[in-house]
This record gives C-alpha cells, structure tokens and sequence, in this order.
C-alpha cells in the first residue's frame, strides 16, 4: 500500500479539550461531551508511550516532528513533558532528529517552564489576537476576565529564556479592522512568525451562513494586503508570516506545507488523550472517528482508505468555479470545513473566504511572479554558465 506517512502532521490532544480559559470562540472546549464519563482528561503513561513508538515508527523522514495541542495542553504538566523527552529519546533511531512544537495560551508559563521548553528545543506558538481589547475581547477567563496582561508575561518569559515565540492570530469581525494596529504590535513584541487564521463559524440561519463574530471575508483580503504591503516594504528576510510564505512557494512550483492549500488534506488528523484518532482537528466528531491507537497503529490510520478517501475529497468536491479559477494553485479551495457557500452559477462548495482570498492572492500575485522570473533567471544563467 502506498503510504503517506512523510506528510502527516498529527495534532495530539495530551489533555483532550481541557483548558483553562473560556475563549469565545474556541470550537474544542465542545468536544468535551465525546467522552461523557470523565472530567479528567489527561493520557496515560500507556498510551503515552504507544503514541510515541508508533509516531516514530511511522515518520519516513530523519527529523520527526511531534504537535502537542489542546485545549491547553500546558496542564498536562511539566512532569508529563518530561516523559514525553524520555520517551522519545529511548525509542529515537540513530541519524534521526526530534522537534516537539506547543501551541498554549501562555497563562501556565513560569521559569520552569522556560527553562524546560528551553533546553529541550521546543517549538512555542503563542496565540495573540493584537493590543489591548481586540485580544481581550475574544480571549477570556473561565471568570469572564480579560487574559492580554498574562499572556504578554508568559510571551516575554519565553523570549527572557531564548525562545522566540510562534504568535497565532486569529482575525475575527473586530480585529480585521486594525490590520496594521496589530501588525506593529506584533513587531513590537520582537515577533518573527506570524500566523494568521481567519475565524469562521456556521450559522445556517445567518445572510452568509456565518456568525456575526465571523471575519467577512472581503475583510480579510483586505487585512492580508495591508499587512503584506507593509511587510514587503520593512521587513522581508525579518519576519517570517505563514501565508505570505505558502503563497511565495507558487513561485518555486513548490508544494504548499499548510493543509488548507494543499490540493488534498488528510495529513493533519488528532490522536486524542484517550488514543482516539479523527480525521482532522476541525472534524473531531462521532463520524470521523476512525478508530484507536490501542488496536491499530498511526501508519494503519494514515494510511487507510478512509482517511486517503477524507483527503481526496477537498479536490474532488472543489466547484468548477474554483478549478478554473486564476489563483486556484495558491488557494485549492482551503479548508472544506468553510466550503459552505454556492459559486456565482449556483454549484454547492464554495468556500466563505474566498472573495477575501482572491482579492489577497491576487494583490499578492506580482510580487510573487517578479520572484518567480527571478528565480528563472537565474537558474538560466547557471545553466548557462
């Protein structure tokens, strides 16, 4: 059987949807009514240590990449990190190089923590949605309290013990009209990448099929671009921000390393606290269970038709409003959970941001083909030389 295991990237959940925050928008503190029958969410050691072997065993590269995601999964505990080091140092192969990546709200940060993450080369992505109330708004306490303050003190305690922080932006209806107030807060914090996802939620009975927190999707073109602009005038080679990288990779005929632009998805499923593996973070439901690490291996999931069949499906269901579409190679029509909308002739599929992605990737589009014809240029000239 073919494999695709050297593309996978999984999601793991050490503490399921615990967190502790109450962000209003957060779409996995819901997943808590999958497991009914616990409040306590945490893996266990024999799972842990499964997880592990197989995740290495699966990995065809010589750096294995492990993502440790939440809720928050920074209340698995320090301790439950450091098994998870020794864990992976005893079954590491030789010639092979492990990297752990966290995604955390920062709140639980302390010295330890910054010591630990530190020393042990991890990989921080911080979530921040900008300067005072458009984070606060959004990014609340379980008291209903605001968290900036705290989470700029975990920030700062990452970089006091050289970690350089990964900051999550999540533009919503609010924030996606400061685009540069938020950029150059960014800048200000010391930032070097930068990502920023755009928040949809459904809502049948909404105009757009979207919430009123929703970012609008010609918005967010618009927030893209100024930002973009910004960027290509200061700080290239400075800042490194996702999705002005995914769309520079068009120009080298590269393929696209974030899941929503590939042409076929799949590679990014969860293995949750208790070894279940879903398909996808955002389709953690009853229907894309595919089973437990504890009877079957990662490589059988990843591997399996079912899950091929999830990943074809974003190709094979695009519109032909997409296919035909000018920036379709840099879009693939993103992620099939926003593909809720009809195209111009009334063929279902489309996705809700799609306005906004055409205006950004077409604004961005020059800049892109002027990197292109360099790079052709001068793999001319070596040929020629």
């Amino acid at each position: 059987m073919a494999t695709i295991s050297s593309e996978f990237q999984i999601f793991v959940k050490p503490v399921g949807p615990a967190c502790n925050l109450s962000c209003r928008y957060c779409y996995y503190l819901g997943k808590k009514s999958l497991y009914p029958d616990t409040d306590h969410f945490l893996m266990a050691d024999d799972i842990l240590e499964k997880y592990v072997i197989q995740h290495i065993k699966a990995s065809t590269d010589t750096t294995i990449n492990f993502s440790w995601h939440g809720g928050e999964p920074l209340l698995a505990g320090i301790d439950f990190y450091r098994e998870v080091v020794k864990l992976q140092r005893k079954h590491q192969p030789a010639g092979s190089t492990i990297v752990n990546g966290i995604q955390t709200n920062g709140i639980l940060l302390d010295d330890d923590w910054g010591n630990f993450l530190a020393a042990e080369g991890f990989i921080v992505g911080i979530s921040i949605d900008g300067p005072g109330d458009l984070h606060n708004n959004y990014r609340r306490t379980r008291e209903d309290g605001t968290t900036l303050q705290q989470v700029i003190r975990g920030y700062e305690l990452l970089q006091k013990h050289g970690v350089i922080p990964e900051i999550l932006c999540v533009v919503n209806a609010d924030n996606v009209k400061y685009p540069l107030v938020i950029y150059n807060f960014f800048k200000q914090l010391g930032a070097r990448y930068i990502t920023f996802l755009p928040l949809v939620e459904t809502q049948p009975d909404s105009p757009t099929g979207a919430s009123r927190n929703s970012v609008p999707s010609e918005e967010f073109g618009y927030f893209l671009s100024a930002i973009f602009d910004e960027w290509v005038e200061k700080d290239i080679g400075k800042i490194k921000v996702q999705i002005f990288e995914e769309a520079a990779r068009t120009a080298f005929n590269q393929e696209h390393t974030l899941c929503i632009f590939k042409v076929n998805c799949g590679g990014v499923p969860v293995v949750e606290h208790t070894g279940d593996f879903y398909s996808c973070d955002h389709y953690v439901d009853s229907g894309h269970l595919n089973g437990n690490i504890r009877d079957h291996s990662l490589s059988y999931f990843l591997d399996s038709e079912r899950q091929k069949a999830f990943g074809q499906a974003k190709f094979l269901t695009l519109p032909r409003y997409c296919i035909e579409c000018e920036v379709r190679p840099m879009c693939n029509g993103e992620c099939p959970k926003n593909r809720f909308m009809t195209t111009p002739d009334g063929e279902p599929g489309l996705n809700y941001l799609c306005s906004g992605y055409k205006y950004f990737f077409n604004h961005c589009r020059p800049f892109v083909e002027a990197i292109s014809a360099a790079w052709e240029n001068q793999n001319l000239k070596q040929r020629s030389g």
